[in-house]
């Protein structure tokens, strides 16, 4: 026997057939969590956009006209729980998750070298969190976009806004995203000038600690005050930057070594 086409589950869906409801939304299952984690950047608040998402679908199915995709309809439900679930645990840590897809993982696995597989990993680290460190908005075009591969169109009715708008902050998302990648990578970085000897002091306290979103903000302050450290350390000046723009008050392992890096290269001048 067949397998039901998503147009005929949803049919026998709306004649009253749960087994078809919950076939339907298995199958879209998958990629309502992989949303929820990319957008709210924690495990826990995507089971939660997850579940909320599936229950209100199951509710609301006779409001779903059928206008757009299924899985369109779905991420604006997810959006929308995403939403206030951040507004609600505004200021809570943001958990860090890789990037790479259940799916991805399984890929030529028989095959990978471990240092590959190392690679991969790591490449992944660091693609979430230049991604985690971008402006909401963009953020959300781009995991619409790039990791769940919708089309200018869908993602556009996802969000609510016009294509060319959508276009534009996916243009905006594109570049900084590939600075980010520069800035974790410690690709293009200049050899730094002597700084002063009051970031020296600051900068030595720091080596044995671990980097966190309070050593950032301190030597965040440092470089706003201090033009001449600005100028000469502009390697450590970006990282920071990069640091201050992760929501919540965990850094991803990638950030906190491009800041560590940065701060060794500066302790070297």
């Amino acid at each position: 026997m067949r397998p039901r086409t998503e147009v005929e589950l949803m049919e026998a869906a709306r004649a009253g057939d749960a087994g078809a409801l919950e076939e339907l939304l298995c199958r879209h299952e998958q990629q309502v969590y992989r949303f929820g984690l990319r957008m709210c950047g924690s495990e826990e608040d995507a089971r939660d956009v997850l579940q909320e998402t599936l229950l209100a679908a199951f509710r609301g199915l006779h409001t779903f006209r059928g206008e757009a995709a299924l899985s369109t309809w779905l991420y604006q439900l997810a959006r929308t729980y995403c939403g206030r679930l951040r507004r609600l645990r505004a200021g809570m840590p943001a958990a860090f998750e890789p990037l790479d897809a259940p799916a991805a993982a399984q890929v030529a696995a028989d095959e990978a070298t471990p240092d590959r597989a190392s690679l991969a990993r790591q490449m992944g680290e660091v693609l979430q969190a230049a991604i985690l460190a971008l402006p909401e908005e963009q953020r959300e075009a781009l995991t619409l976009r790039d990791v769940e591969g919708l089309t200018a169109e869908e993602a556009a009715r996802v969000v609510g806004i016009e294509v060319r708008a959508l276009k534009s902050r996916l243009h905006r998302a594109r570049v900084q995203l590939r600075a980010h990648v520069v800035t974790l990578l410690g690709e293009g970085a200049q050899p730094d000038a002597p700084g002063c000897a009051e970031l020296a002091r600051e900068l030595s306290e720091y080596v044995a600690r671990d980097v966190d979103q309070a050593t950032c903000a301190r030597l965040e302050a440092h470089l706003s005050r201090c033009p001449r450290c600005a100028r000469a350390h502009g390697a450590l000046k970006r990282s920071v930057s990069l640091c201050r723009s992760i929501p919540g008050d965990a850094v991803p392992a990638p950030v906190r070594s491009a800041v560590r890096q940065a701060l060794a290269r500066a302790l070297a001048d």
